[in-house]
């Protein structure tokens, strides 16, 4: 399937792209190239091919969630470098 150079400058327009002549000739070349791959891939046979949306089976590899006991808050705060006012203090982010 070959695509316009027109059709380049309007995908560049829409990806917000200053392209050059050079650049558009280029990339009509490599963006016909890439659809001919795609039509390539519509001859093949998928009539007894059932549709997916991964082709392999995905299982949830997490654990399950359990509760359990956490650090008591002085604990949490033993460790914290600097504490103001019962809380983690922190450097500042922004100015």
């Amino acid at each position: 399937m070959a695509i316009s150079p027109d059709e380049v400058m309007h995908i560049g327009q829409l990806a917000r792209l200053g392209l050059s002549e050079s650049e558009i000739e280029r990339l009509t070349d490599q963006l016909s190239d890439i659809l001919g791959h795609f039509e390539a891939l519509s001859s093949a046979d998928t009539e007894n091919v059932e549709p997916t949306a991964h082709p392999l089976s995905l299982l949830n590899v997490m654990r399950a969630d359990s509760v359990s006991p956490s650090l008591s808050p002085e604990d949490v705060l033993s460790n914290a470098p600097e504490v103001e006012d019962g809380l983690i203090r922190v450097r500042a982010v922004l100015e």
